[in-house]
């Protein structure tokens, strides 16, 4: 294939991650072709999940995410973490820094 006829991503970023590093709140877009279901959750660096930012049927166009730096009202450690958005077609990960 010539790359003529590439399908658009089903997902992509419309604005990563910003301010990055961050404290005391992340900011992020991402942009759906269409609609479908969204989870975009914070995960640490050992893969566990620290936060559910969103998850449900989300129709095409761009979605803000926003993130506090918390787990459960609670303020989580300095460090990296990942921001992950994923359909059933595509998945989005960025990393995030949180300073203290």
């Amino acid at each position: 294939a010539d790359g003529a006829f590439v399908r658009p991503a089903k997902l992509a970023w419309a604005q990563e991650p910003w301010p990055n590093p961050f404290n005391p709140v992340v900011n992020a877009r991402f942009a759906l072709a269409q609609a479908g279901q969204v989870q975009a959750s914070i995960f640490d660096l050992a893969g566990r999940q620290v936060t559910a930012l969103t998850d449900g049927w989300l129709p095409a166009g761009d979605h803000p995410l926003r993130w506090d730096g918390t787990k459960g009202g609670k303020p989580v450690a300095a460090g990296v973490y990942l921001l992950r958005v994923a359909t059933a077609q595509a998945q989005l990960s960025g990393k995030v820094i949180l300073l203290k």
